[in-house]
Protein backbone atom coordinates (compact mmCIF):
# COMPACT_ATOMS: atom_id res chain seq x y z
CA UNK A 1 0.00 0.00 0.00
CA UNK A 2 1.70 3.33 -1.19
CA UNK A 3 -0.25 6.78 0.75
CA UNK A 4 -3.88 4.87 0.77
CA UNK A 5 -3.27 3.36 -3.29
CA UNK A 6 -2.68 -0.32 -3.58
CA UNK A 7 -0.79 -2.16 -6.46
CA UNK A 8 -3.21 -4.48 -8.33
CA UNK A 9 -2.75 -7.28 -10.88
CA UNK A 10 -5.46 -8.87 -12.54
CA UNK A 11 -4.86 -12.51 -13.59
CA UNK A 12 -6.82 -13.99 -16.67
CA UNK A 13 -7.22 -10.47 -17.81
CA UNK A 14 -8.24 -11.31 -21.59
CA UNK A 15 -11.19 -13.20 -20.35
CA UNK A 16 -14.63 -12.55 -19.81
CA UNK A 17 -14.45 -11.75 -16.13
CA UNK A 18 -11.05 -10.53 -16.07
CA UNK A 19 -12.42 -7.30 -18.34
CA UNK A 20 -15.09 -6.91 -16.22
CA UNK A 21 -12.67 -6.89 -13.09
CA UNK A 22 -10.93 -4.32 -14.88
CA UNK A 23 -13.68 -2.49 -15.47
CA UNK A 24 -15.15 -2.40 -12.42
CA UNK A 25 -12.06 -1.54 -10.97
CA UNK A 26 -12.13 1.63 -12.89
CA UNK A 27 -16.32 2.47 -12.24
CA UNK A 28 -16.20 1.91 -8.26
CA UNK A 29 -13.13 4.14 -8.38
CA UNK A 30 -10.58 1.54 -6.50
CA UNK A 31 -7.32 3.14 -5.75
CA UNK A 32 -5.22 1.57 -7.77
CA UNK A 33 -1.29 3.12 -7.67
CA UNK A 34 -0.02 0.31 -10.53
CA UNK A 35 -2.40 -1.84 -12.47
CA UNK A 36 -0.71 -5.15 -14.02
CA UNK A 37 -2.68 -7.31 -16.43
CA UNK A 38 -1.56 -11.27 -16.80
CA UNK A 39 -2.85 -13.90 -19.13
CA UNK A 40 -1.36 -16.90 -20.52
CA UNK A 41 1.74 -16.79 -22.93
CA UNK A 42 -1.22 -16.94 -25.82
CA UNK A 43 -2.47 -13.31 -24.58
CA UNK A 44 0.56 -11.43 -23.50
CA UNK A 45 1.10 -8.58 -26.01
CA UNK A 46 -2.41 -7.77 -26.05
CA UNK A 47 -3.26 -4.02 -24.97
CA UNK A 48 -6.26 -3.65 -22.63
CA UNK A 49 -7.33 -0.18 -21.51
CA UNK A 50 -7.95 0.61 -18.18
CA UNK A 51 -9.08 4.19 -17.56
CA UNK A 52 -7.19 6.70 -19.98
CA UNK A 53 -4.71 4.11 -20.53
CA UNK A 54 -3.29 1.21 -22.65
CA UNK A 55 -1.76 -1.41 -20.68
CA UNK A 56 0.36 -4.62 -22.07
CA UNK A 57 -0.58 -8.19 -20.77
CA UNK A 58 2.23 -9.75 -19.58
CA UNK A 59 2.63 -13.59 -19.22
CA UNK A 60 1.71 -15.10 -15.86
CA UNK A 61 4.19 -17.45 -14.49
CA UNK A 62 6.50 -18.45 -11.24
CA UNK A 63 9.14 -16.29 -12.86
CA UNK A 64 6.92 -13.40 -13.10
CA UNK A 65 5.95 -13.40 -9.41
CA UNK A 66 9.17 -14.01 -8.11
CA UNK A 67 10.20 -11.16 -9.79
CA UNK A 68 7.35 -8.71 -8.91
CA UNK A 69 5.29 -7.03 -5.91
CA UNK A 70 1.86 -6.20 -5.92
CA UNK A 71 -0.43 -5.63 -2.75
CA UNK A 72 -3.80 -7.53 -4.59
CA UNK A 73 -4.43 -10.22 -7.33
CA UNK A 74 -8.01 -10.45 -9.00
CA UNK A 75 -7.71 -13.60 -9.94
CA UNK A 76 -10.39 -14.52 -12.77
CA UNK A 77 -8.32 -17.45 -14.20
CA UNK A 78 -9.43 -21.34 -13.91
CA UNK A 79 -9.03 -23.62 -10.87
CA UNK A 80 -6.18 -25.55 -12.69
CA UNK A 81 -4.07 -21.84 -12.82
CA UNK A 82 -5.79 -20.74 -9.36
CA UNK A 83 -4.17 -23.60 -7.16
CA UNK A 84 -0.70 -23.52 -9.18
CA UNK A 85 -0.19 -19.64 -8.42
CA UNK A 86 -2.58 -18.33 -5.27
CA UNK A 87 -0.05 -20.12 -2.93
CA UNK A 88 3.06 -18.60 -4.77
CA UNK A 89 1.44 -15.09 -4.20
CA UNK A 90 0.37 -15.94 -0.52
CA UNK A 91 4.01 -17.12 0.11
CA UNK A 92 4.84 -13.61 -0.85
CA UNK A 93 2.03 -12.19 1.23
CA UNK A 94 0.27 -10.88 -1.47
CA UNK A 95 -3.53 -11.30 -1.28
CA UNK A 96 -5.59 -13.24 -4.03
CA UNK A 97 -9.13 -12.92 -4.39
CA UNK A 98 -10.09 -15.50 -6.33
CA UNK A 99 -13.14 -16.04 -8.89
CA UNK A 100 -12.50 -19.92 -9.48
CA UNK A 101 -13.89 -23.09 -7.40
CA UNK A 102 -10.13 -24.44 -6.71
CA UNK A 103 -10.32 -22.84 -2.89
CA UNK A 104 -14.37 -21.90 -1.89
CA UNK A 105 -15.16 -25.26 0.12
CA UNK A 106 -11.62 -24.87 1.77
CA UNK A 107 -12.14 -24.61 5.06
CA UNK A 108 -9.16 -21.90 6.07
CA UNK A 109 -9.88 -19.58 3.09
CA UNK A 110 -13.33 -16.97 3.44
CA UNK A 111 -15.41 -17.46 0.96
CA UNK A 112 -17.09 -13.75 1.15
CA UNK A 113 -19.95 -12.02 -0.14
CA UNK A 114 -19.23 -7.87 1.09
CA UNK A 115 -22.86 -7.02 2.11
CA UNK A 116 -22.79 -10.42 4.47
CA UNK A 117 -19.82 -11.77 5.69
CA UNK A 118 -16.70 -8.99 5.25
CA UNK A 119 -15.86 -10.07 8.50
CA UNK A 120 -14.33 -13.14 7.46
CA UNK A 121 -11.40 -11.14 5.92
CA UNK A 122 -8.32 -11.37 8.38
CA UNK A 123 -5.23 -9.72 7.96
CA UNK A 124 -3.42 -12.95 7.47
CA UNK A 125 -5.57 -14.99 5.48
CA UNK A 126 -4.29 -14.35 2.36
CA UNK A 127 -6.17 -16.21 -0.23
CA UNK A 128 -9.99 -14.76 -0.60
CA UNK A 129 -12.51 -17.34 -2.40
CA UNK A 130 -15.18 -15.30 -4.86
CA UNK A 131 -18.05 -17.56 -4.32
CA UNK A 132 -20.28 -18.90 -7.52
CA UNK A 133 -22.10 -16.80 -9.69
CA UNK A 134 -25.40 -18.00 -9.03
CA UNK A 135 -24.93 -18.29 -4.79
CA UNK A 136 -23.83 -14.68 -4.85
CA UNK A 137 -26.89 -13.52 -6.44
CA UNK A 138 -29.39 -15.50 -4.27
CA UNK A 139 -27.72 -15.57 -0.99
CA UNK A 140 -27.49 -11.83 -1.32
CA UNK A 141 -30.84 -11.34 -1.81
CA UNK A 142 -31.88 -13.65 0.68
CA UNK A 143 -29.30 -12.67 3.85
CA UNK A 144 -31.50 -9.90 4.56
CA UNK A 145 -34.87 -12.70 5.59
CA UNK A 146 -32.37 -14.64 6.85
CA UNK A 147 -31.93 -12.32 9.47
CA UNK A 148 -35.59 -11.55 10.15
CA UNK A 149 -36.71 -14.77 10.29
CA UNK A 150 -33.69 -18.01 10.44
CA UNK A 151 -34.11 -19.72 6.64
CA UNK A 152 -34.78 -23.85 7.38
CA UNK A 153 -34.77 -25.09 3.51
CA UNK A 154 -33.96 -23.45 0.09
CA UNK A 155 -35.33 -25.35 -3.13
CA UNK A 156 -33.95 -23.04 -5.89
CA UNK A 157 -33.99 -23.40 -10.30
CA UNK A 158 -31.47 -21.02 -11.89
CA UNK A 159 -31.87 -20.25 -15.47
CA UNK A 160 -28.50 -19.19 -16.48
CA UNK A 161 -26.56 -17.15 -19.28
CA UNK A 162 -23.92 -18.37 -21.41
CA UNK A 163 -21.67 -15.58 -20.63
CA UNK A 164 -20.85 -17.80 -17.47
CA UNK A 165 -19.26 -20.29 -19.67
CA UNK A 166 -17.24 -17.50 -20.96
CA UNK A 167 -16.88 -15.76 -24.61
CA UNK A 168 -17.12 -18.96 -27.14
CA UNK A 169 -19.91 -19.45 -25.36
CA UNK A 170 -21.50 -16.34 -26.46
CA UNK A 171 -20.10 -16.57 -29.78
CA UNK A 172 -21.89 -20.14 -29.85
CA UNK A 173 -24.98 -18.94 -28.97
CA UNK A 174 -24.91 -16.46 -31.42
CA UNK A 175 -24.03 -18.02 -34.33
CA UNK A 176 -26.46 -21.10 -33.98
CA UNK A 177 -29.20 -18.36 -33.20
CA UNK A 178 -28.33 -16.98 -36.79
CA UNK A 179 -28.34 -19.65 -38.67
CA UNK A 180 -31.36 -20.64 -37.81
CA UNK A 181 -32.23 -17.27 -38.15
CA UNK A 182 -31.08 -17.37 -42.03
CA UNK A 183 -32.50 -20.20 -42.52
CA UNK A 184 -36.46 -18.83 -41.53
CA UNK A 185 -36.45 -21.01 -38.58
CA UNK A 186 -37.70 -24.10 -41.03
CA UNK A 187 -34.67 -26.32 -38.95
CA UNK A 188 -34.47 -25.35 -35.37
CA UNK A 189 -32.29 -28.91 -34.79
CA UNK A 190 -28.79 -27.97 -35.71
CA UNK A 191 -26.13 -30.94 -36.84
CA UNK A 192 -23.48 -31.84 -34.23
CA UNK A 193 -20.54 -30.32 -35.82
CA UNK A 194 -22.27 -26.59 -34.90
CA UNK A 195 -22.60 -27.45 -31.43
CA UNK A 196 -19.37 -27.39 -29.44
CA UNK A 197 -19.19 -25.41 -25.98
CA UNK A 198 -22.10 -26.94 -24.12
CA UNK A 199 -22.98 -30.90 -24.69
CA UNK A 200 -26.03 -29.47 -26.56
CA UNK A 201 -27.43 -26.90 -28.98
CA UNK A 202 -28.12 -24.01 -26.73
CA UNK A 203 -30.01 -21.69 -29.31
CA UNK A 204 -33.94 -21.83 -28.92
CA UNK A 205 -33.28 -24.76 -26.09
CA UNK A 206 -32.34 -25.01 -22.15
CA UNK A 207 -30.30 -27.34 -21.30
CA UNK A 208 -30.55 -29.01 -17.54
CA UNK A 209 -27.20 -29.59 -16.88
CA UNK A 210 -24.22 -26.96 -16.07
CA UNK A 211 -20.75 -28.53 -15.49
CA UNK A 212 -20.16 -32.15 -15.01
CA UNK A 213 -22.73 -34.85 -13.28
CA UNK A 214 -22.09 -36.05 -9.79
CA UNK A 215 -22.49 -39.71 -8.49
CA UNK A 216 -25.48 -38.48 -6.42
CA UNK A 217 -27.02 -37.29 -10.06
CA UNK A 218 -26.81 -33.63 -9.06
CA UNK A 219 -24.26 -31.73 -11.46
CA UNK A 220 -21.16 -29.60 -9.93
CA UNK A 221 -22.62 -26.55 -10.37
CA UNK A 222 -25.70 -27.52 -8.59
CA UNK A 223 -23.79 -29.05 -5.65
CA UNK A 224 -21.95 -25.61 -5.46
CA UNK A 225 -24.85 -23.55 -4.71
CA UNK A 226 -25.91 -26.15 -1.70
CA UNK A 227 -22.33 -26.24 -0.11
CA UNK A 228 -21.20 -22.62 -0.53
CA UNK A 229 -24.75 -21.55 0.69
CA UNK A 230 -24.18 -23.00 3.96
CA UNK A 231 -20.74 -22.18 4.18
CA UNK A 232 -21.49 -18.38 3.69
CA UNK A 233 -25.42 -18.23 5.61
CA UNK A 234 -25.45 -20.95 7.92
CA UNK A 235 -24.85 -25.01 7.80
CA UNK A 236 -28.04 -25.51 9.26
CA UNK A 237 -29.80 -24.48 5.66
CA UNK A 238 -30.98 -27.26 3.72
CA UNK A 239 -30.52 -26.47 0.03
CA UNK A 240 -31.43 -28.27 -2.76
CA UNK A 241 -30.74 -26.93 -6.50
CA UNK A 242 -31.38 -27.68 -10.92
CA UNK A 243 -29.16 -25.54 -12.87
CA UNK A 244 -30.28 -25.02 -16.03
CA UNK A 245 -27.95 -23.45 -19.08
CA UNK A 246 -30.76 -20.94 -20.83
CA UNK A 247 -30.01 -18.93 -24.31
CA UNK A 248 -29.51 -15.64 -22.86
CA UNK A 249 -26.18 -13.76 -23.66
CA UNK A 250 -26.20 -12.38 -19.66
CA UNK A 251 -27.72 -12.38 -16.68
CA UNK A 252 -28.58 -15.22 -14.25
CA UNK A 253 -32.57 -15.27 -13.33
CA UNK A 254 -33.66 -17.93 -10.19
CA UNK A 255 -36.75 -18.78 -8.88
CA UNK A 256 -36.47 -19.61 -5.53
CA UNK A 257 -38.44 -21.26 -2.73
CA UNK A 258 -37.66 -20.60 0.92
CA UNK A 259 -38.76 -22.14 4.37
CA UNK A 260 -38.90 -19.88 7.18
CA UNK A 261 -38.25 -20.39 10.99
CA UNK A 262 -41.56 -18.11 11.57
CA UNK A 263 -44.68 -16.35 10.21
CA UNK A 264 -43.77 -12.66 9.06
CA UNK A 265 -45.57 -10.70 6.27
CA UNK A 266 -44.99 -9.50 2.89
CA UNK A 267 -44.34 -6.23 4.05
CA UNK A 268 -41.29 -7.19 6.70
CA UNK A 269 -40.05 -9.06 3.54
CA UNK A 270 -40.16 -5.86 1.52
CA UNK A 271 -38.71 -3.87 4.54
CA UNK A 272 -35.78 -6.05 5.05
CA UNK A 273 -34.81 -6.17 1.26
CA UNK A 274 -35.40 -2.18 1.19
CA UNK A 275 -32.79 -1.59 3.90
CA UNK A 276 -30.18 -3.66 2.00
CA UNK A 277 -27.28 -2.08 0.40
CA UNK A 278 -26.99 -3.12 -3.35
CA UNK A 279 -30.94 -4.42 -3.37
CA UNK A 280 -33.13 -3.49 -6.18
CA UNK A 281 -36.68 -4.69 -5.10
CA UNK A 282 -38.89 -4.33 -8.15
CA UNK A 283 -42.25 -5.94 -7.19
CA UNK A 284 -45.87 -4.66 -9.09
CA UNK A 285 -47.21 -6.98 -10.68
CA UNK A 286 -50.78 -4.94 -11.53
CA UNK A 287 -48.08 -2.77 -13.94
CA UNK A 288 -45.95 -6.38 -14.87
CA UNK A 289 -43.11 -4.99 -12.75
CA UNK A 290 -40.39 -7.67 -12.11
CA UNK A 291 -36.56 -8.17 -12.57
CA UNK A 292 -35.51 -9.84 -16.22
CA UNK A 293 -32.27 -10.39 -17.22
CA UNK A 294 -32.16 -7.75 -20.00
CA UNK A 295 -32.82 -5.17 -17.63
CA UNK A 296 -29.79 -6.62 -14.87
CA UNK A 297 -27.43 -6.87 -17.94
CA UNK A 298 -24.54 -4.20 -16.91
CA UNK A 299 -25.97 -3.08 -13.93
CA UNK A 300 -24.35 -3.62 -10.59
CA UNK A 301 -27.18 -4.19 -7.96
CA UNK A 302 -29.15 -7.81 -7.30
CA UNK A 303 -32.74 -7.60 -8.43
CA UNK A 304 -35.80 -9.16 -6.55
CA UNK A 305 -38.81 -9.54 -7.41
CA UNK A 306 -42.53 -11.98 -7.82
CA UNK A 307 -42.08 -12.16 -3.62
CA UNK A 308 -45.54 -13.84 -3.14
CA UNK A 309 -46.60 -17.04 -0.38
CA UNK A 310 -46.60 -20.25 -1.31
CA UNK A 311 -49.89 -21.35 -0.30
CA UNK A 312 -48.68 -25.01 -0.58
CA UNK A 313 -46.98 -24.92 2.73
CA UNK A 314 -46.96 -22.52 5.81
CA UNK A 315 -43.98 -19.89 6.32
CA UNK A 316 -42.72 -20.73 2.34
CA UNK A 317 -42.00 -17.65 -0.21
CA UNK A 318 -41.05 -17.44 -3.65
CA UNK A 319 -38.56 -15.14 -4.72
CA UNK A 320 -37.62 -14.00 -7.99
CA UNK A 321 -33.79 -12.84 -8.16
CA UNK A 322 -32.05 -11.83 -11.07
CA UNK A 323 -28.37 -10.05 -11.26
CA UNK A 324 -25.59 -9.73 -13.96
CA UNK A 325 -23.30 -12.49 -14.13
CA UNK A 326 -20.18 -11.12 -15.13
CA UNK A 327 -20.63 -7.99 -12.57
CA UNK A 328 -22.41 -8.74 -9.15
CA UNK A 329 -21.80 -12.48 -9.64
CA UNK A 330 -18.02 -12.18 -10.70
CA UNK A 331 -16.05 -9.15 -11.09
CA UNK A 332 -18.26 -6.60 -9.17
CA UNK A 333 -18.11 -8.70 -5.86
CA UNK A 334 -14.12 -9.64 -6.33
CA UNK A 335 -13.53 -5.65 -6.43
CA UNK A 336 -16.14 -4.80 -3.45
CA UNK A 337 -13.92 -7.70 -1.56
CA UNK A 338 -11.12 -6.00 -2.38
CA UNK A 339 -12.09 -2.42 -1.16
CA UNK A 340 -13.01 -4.51 2.22
CA UNK A 341 -9.73 -5.75 2.09
CA UNK A 342 -7.91 -2.40 2.04
CA UNK A 343 -9.56 -1.04 4.95
CA UNK A 344 -7.74 -3.53 7.51
CA UNK A 345 -4.47 -4.01 5.47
Amino acid sequence: MRKGKCDVAVAGATGAVGREMINMLSANNFPVNELRLLASSRSAGQKLKFKESEIVVEELSPEWIKKNRVDIVLMSAGGAVSLEYAPLFSEKKIYVIDNSSAWRMNPAVPLVVPEINPHDLAVDKYIIANPNCSTIQMVHALAPVHRISKIKRIIVVTFQAVSGAGWKAVKELESQSKKIADGDFRELNLPKNKISVFPHQIAFNCIPQIDVFLENFFTKEEMKMVQETKKILSSEIEVSATCVRVPVFRGHSEAVNVELSDDITKDEIWEALLKEKNISLIDDVSKLRYPMAIDAAGKSATFVGRIRHDESRPKCWWFWIVSDNLLKGAALNAVQIAEELIKII
